[in-house]
């Protein structure tokens, strides 16, 4: 089996594990699949529940795809593969609840190879998952970034704080001076180890995702809450749509591969607002989420920052 056939046999088998997942634990909706075919050459399978009893809309989307030109977005660091041909395998999946106490999640794990057919290609990982709570619970957020170490440790005692750094960094609305939430793992162009080593940490990140988020839901989704909180929830849910559509490297990937639109644009929130000018009030629990979770922090190395955002 070649490396391009074993990185997708898992990533499929990683969609259908997190599909039935997703479906048992919200209990009442179920994932419609939409299969695709992409005109430039591959496709993809979206899989989207919307009406749920956890989750308001969760797309978990795989793709394929391959053509005769690796679109901008994938050469910004690899400005040497301009122009070659290329093939891209991902999963990627946003999870955006109904409940204002349950964060909305994002991961992705992908993988690309590129070059001439006659030369050896050149292979890179990339991939990993956030959270971003509106009334973040610390407990929350530490077993999030727990989890994650896990999924590192056995890949270096750096491997964790530099995919945490990285998510912080990448993560972040420049515009806003903010992060999108409170972080968790990310990292891109991964090929140093060798292709087992790599894919090694793909299959620990992937299958980790779910022990991460499930306790999550599972404390949260019963929280009690109302219009303040609701209306809350669309105003920071603005946030995602701002980064999705000005910095998101996957989200224009898809479109510039020419991917299918309405499986790249699932990611998306299917209710948000804006207001001009909104300031939290002073003391609120929304002014301790920007004063207290939307900046890069040492999650694990620091106590608590007072009492949990209720």
């Amino acid at each position: 089996m070649s490396n391009l056939d074993s990185v997708n046999d898992y990533l499929l088998s990683l969609q259908n594990r997190i599909v039935a997942e997703l479906e048992q634990l919200d209990g009442r909706g179920s994932f419609r699949r939409d299969a695709w075919e992409r005109p430039g050459g591959g496709g993809g399978d979206s899989r989207v529940l919307t009406g749920g009893d956890v989750f308001e809309q969760a797309g978990v989307n795989f793709s394929h795809v391959f053509g005769e030109t690796l679109p901008p977005s994938a050469t910004q660091t690899r400005p040497e593969l301009a122009g070659a041909g290329f093939q891209a395998i991902g999963v990627s999946l946003v999870l955006h609840p109904n409940n204002p106490y349950v964060p909305t999640t994002h991961a992705n794990f992908r993988f690309f190879s590129a070059g001439a057919e006659d030369d050896e290609p050149v292979w890179w990982f990339g991939g990993g998952f956030d959270l971003t709570p509106n009334y973040p619970f610390h407990e929350d957020v530490i077993h999030w970034h727990t989890t994650a170490k896990l999924a590192c440790d056995p890949f270096g005692d750096d491997r964790y704080e530099r995919c945490k750094n990285w998510c912080d960094d990448y993560f972040f609305l420049k515009h806003r001076n903010e992060t999108r939430g409170v972080g968790g793992l990310f990292f891109d162009d991964l090929n140093e180890g060798g292709f087992e080593t790599c894919f090694a940490f793909l299959r620990s990140v992937g299958d980790s995702f779910m022990e991460a988020y499930r306790p999550i839901v599972k404390r949260r989704r019963h929280h009690p809450y109302g219009n303040r909180q609701r209306n809350f929830q669309l105003y920071r849910r603005g946030r995602y749509v701002e980064f999705n559509l000005i910095y998101d490297r996957g989200t224009l990937f898809g479109l510039q591969s020419g991917g299918r639109t309405e499986s790249i644009l699932m990611s998306l929130p299917p209710q948000v607002r804006w207001e001009y000018d909104w300031h939290p009030e002073p003391g609120s629990p929304e002014d301790k989420l920007y004063k207290d979770y939307l900046r890069p922090r040492d999650w694990l190395g620091k106590p608590a920052c007072g009492d949990d955002v209720r």
